[in-house]
Order: C-alpha cells, then sequence, then structure tokens
C-alpha cells in the first residue's frame, strides 16, 4: 500500500494527520485513544482495530479542500514522507 499526505494540523511536535491510500481509502494518524471509558462507547470493534483521535478542524478542512477544489491541498507536515507496506 502507498500512502499520500493530505492534511495535518500539527501544532508543537503533535501530528494528528490524513492521507490518501492507493487502495481508495484513508489512513488516520493521531492519539491512540486510551480512556476505558470512550472505548466502552466504541461500537463493533473487530480485531485489530484501534481508535486514535484527531481535531474536528482537520476533518472539517480536508473536506472543504477536497469538496471545493476537487483535491486537497497539503498543509505544513511533521515531516518525512509517508509511505507504508502491507
Amino acid at each position: 500500500m502507498r500512502m499520500r499526505f493530505l492534511g495535518s494540523t500539527s501544532e508543537a511536535g503533535a501530528c494528528p494527520t490524513l492521507y490518501e491510500t492507493d487502495r481508495g481509502t484513508i489512513v488516520v494518524q493521531g492519539l491512540q485513544v486510551t480512556d476505558a471509558e470512550a472505548l466502552a462507547d466504541l461500537r463493533d470493534v473487530l480485531d485489530g482495530e484501534g481508535a486514535v483521535e484527531v481535531p474536528r478542524e482537520l476533518i472539517t478542512e480536508i473536506a472543504r479542500r477536497v469538496l471545493t477544489d476537487g483535491s486537497a491541498t497539503a498543509f505544513p507536515t511533521c515531516g518525512g514522507t509517508p509511505t507504508a507496506t502491507g
């Protein structure tokens, strides 16, 4: 799988980020949710799945950009070239 950086609201080293894959999916990078009460609210979690937390403004800004121009315009990144194998 290959990924393309879509955007981030990175500040002070925190790096919630969205990526588009060559599989037609979106990968979310963010803080892992570990709060037991929050995890109890999740539904139908399969083996290998987890939950990450990202700012609402990241999702809305990427959606706005994609819907407005039909393509995502990258925000400043945490650095590095996003790629994955698998």
